[in-house]
């Protein structure tokens, strides 16, 4: 946990609902949102301005980006770290992850995920809900393992790779960054082009 007691959560959204849910089991107390579009309360948090506003609270405040997309993640990421900004990761009380692991600040790690000695994790990357990455699998910045995943052991996943619900990445497999791997699909063969990935096995959209 951060030595600063306030979190301020950008993306008043789904996502961030969870992180929120997440930050309040870590302990953080004072927690609240900034949201360019959403105003009031969300999630019975206060959404106290735009995002921007995050100027005003560099001093006092930790930050996490809870916003789903990867290359929106980054940028809003990449602003906070120009600026000094405390970024901070989130993760559940209720996952498994081995002593070794390694994980890149500003990442979230759901309820129920698991992480198996030897991995490496990048910053401001997701772990959600039941997704599972075995040993020594290497993930890189702004990766997005989606609810329920499987990804064996000694897999590489570049940067900004989102891999889709129930999907599974099967052991000793590479795949380059900026691709999107579909739902469900199966990852059987190196993926060493970017892009859209659908199947069983998956196979590049055209």
């Amino acid at each position: 946990m951060s030595i600063k007691e306030k979190l301020i959560i950008i993306g008043a959204g789904g996502h961030g609902k969870v992180c929120a849910d997440i930050a309040k089991l870590c302990g953080y107390e004072n927690i609240s949102f900034l949201d360019d579009n959403t105003e009031g309360f969300f999630g019975g948090y206060e959404i106290i301005g735009k995002v921007l506003d995050y100027k005003e609270h560099l001093q006092d405040s930790c930050f996490f980006v809870a916003i789903g997309n990867g290359e929106i993640r980054r940028k809003f990421f990449e602003t906070l770290e120009k600026d000094g900004a405390e970024i901070v990761s989130l993760i559940h009380p209720f996952t498994s992850i081995a002593e070794d692991v390694q994980i890149g600040k500003g990442s979230a790690v759901m309820a129920g995920a698991v992480i198996n000695s030897g991995t490496v994790i990048g910053k401001g990357a997701i772990i959600n809900t039941c997704a599972s990455v075995d040993h020594d699998c290497a993930l890189g910045d702004y990766v997005h393992v989606a609810v329920g995943t499987h990804v064996c052991g000694t897999v590489s996943i570049g940067k900004n790779v989102w891999v889709g619900a129930g999907s599974t990445v099967i052991n000793n497999m590479s795949i380059c960054g900026d691709c999107f791997i579909g739902a469900g699909a199966v990852v059987v063969k190196d993926i060493d082009v970017p892009g859209k990935y659908v199947g069983v096995p998956a196979k590049k959209m055209v």
